[in-house]
């Protein structure tokens, strides 16, 4: 069914919305894939925050021109779904494990910025900790020296207590 030109409009703004708050688009084929795993797919990138849709490829070309993402572009070919998340390793983890799973979804191509990554590149940086681990192994090393130093202060007292109990023991 054809768009007329109100709905292309809008459906450009809200292209254009979430590509200015975006940190990386993930440009997939999905040709053959069955309407349930799609959906199990949509359901999962919602889960983790991802803008997920098939667009029209003018009408992205249209939302991403002026952009970081411009170079993305002359890869907008084919049958398309587009992945546009405000965490880029958390898109990348999400569209690469459901395209390990079923070969017909194929990533393209994506981009982080003005910098277009390979297919090779969006593996690399599926591979990485997400944001969360990583702000959790960051407050660990934080938080590792002040552990260890109140454990230090805290065996000062403790080796008196034990010297003190094995002085009564032997009385």
């Amino acid at each position: 069914m054809s768009l007329n030109l109100e709905e292309k409009k809008a459906i450009v703004a809200e292209v254009s919305a979430q590509v200015a708050s975006a940190q990386a688009i993930i440009i997939a084929e999905y040709r053959g894939i069955e309407v349930g795993k799609m959906t199990q797919l949509r359901a999962k990138t919602r889960e983790s925050g991802i803008y997920f849709r098939v667009i029209k490829n003018s009408l992205v070309r249209r939302a991403v021109a002026d952009t970081p993402y411009e170079g993305l572009a002359k890869h907008m070919i084919g049958p398309l779904v587009y992945g546009i998340g405000t965490d880029p390793v958390s898109a990348a983890k999400v569209l690469h494990e459901f395209s390990k799973d079923n070969e017909k979804f194929v990533i393209k191509v994506g981009a982080i910025g003005e910098h277009v990554m390979s297919r090779d590149e969006i593996t690399a940086l599926a591979s990485l900790p997400s944001r969360e681990e990583l702000l959790s192994k960051l407050l660990g090393t934080m938080q590792a020296p002040i552990t260890k130093f109140v454990q230090t202060l805290n065996e000062v007292p403790a080796r008196f207590a034990r010297g003190l109990a094995m002085v009564r023991d032997n009385k």
